[in-house]
C-alpha cells in the first residue's frame, strides 16, 4: 500500500469501529485539542487507516462521529483483492468464523472485523480495538495473534506513540 511505502519503520494503525466511538465519544475537541491535532495529523499522513466496513457500521452514531467519517472518506478504504484473500483465510479457521455475528449478517448489517484484521495484515499494520483477547474465541485479538498481527487497545495506541495529555 502506498501509505505504508513511504512510512518504513513507522506504525500504521488500522481502527476498528469501537475507539473511534470512545475517541468521539470521551475526547471532545474544545476540551482535548492537542489529541484531535496529533490524531488529526496522523490521518493525513496516512498512518490512521482504516475500511469500507468501519465506516457502514459508524453510520448513524452521532453527528460529529457521522460528520467525521464524511470529511474524511479516504481513510475508509474499499477492500482489495489481497484483503479479501485474507479474509478467506481467516475464515479457513473453523472457530474464527464467529466473528460475524449471526444476528448482524442475518439483518444485513456490516461486519468489519475480519476486514479490519486483514487491512492491518496487508499494509502491516497494527489493529487498534476495544476487544479484549479471551481464550479460544473468535475475537479481534485472537485472530491477530493467530497470524502475527500486532493489536492493541485506544490506551495503547497512545502510549505506542508517546501521548501525553
Amino acid at each position: 500500500m502506498a501509505a505504508q511505502a513511504g512510512l518504513r519503520g513507522v506504525t500504521v494503525y488500522v481502527f476498528d469501529s469501537s475507539p473511534l466511538i470512545d475517541l468521539f465519544r470521551h475526547f471532545y475537541p474544545a476540551r482535548f485539542p492537542s489529541l484531535w491535532e496529533r490524531f488529526d495529523d496522523m490521518v493525513a499522513s496516512g498512518r490512521i487507516i482504516s475500511t469500507r466496513e468501519v465506516r457502514r457500521e459508524l453510520e448513524g452514531h452521532g453527528d460529529r462521529l457521522s460528520q467525521w467519517c464524511k470529511q474524511n472518506a479516504s481513510v475508509f478504504a474499499v477492500p482489495t483483492g489481497e484483503e479479501l484473500g485474507f479474509v478467506a483465510e481467516i475464515f479457513r479457521v473453523p472457530h474464527f468464523r464467529t466473528l460475524i455475528d449471526k444476528r448482524r449478517q442475518l439483518a444485513g448489517g456490516a461486519v468489519a472485523d475480519p476486514f479490519v484484521i486483514a487491512r492491518a495484515r496487508c499494509t502491516e499494520g497494527c489493529v487498534v480495538t476495544g476487544e479484549k483477547h479471551k481464550p479460544n474465541a473468535g475475537k479481534i485479538p485472537n485472530v491477530c495473534e493467530h497470524f502475527g498481527i500486532e493489536w492493541t487497545d485506544l490506551e495503547g495506541f497512545m502510549e505506542r506513540e508517546g501521548w501525553v495529555f
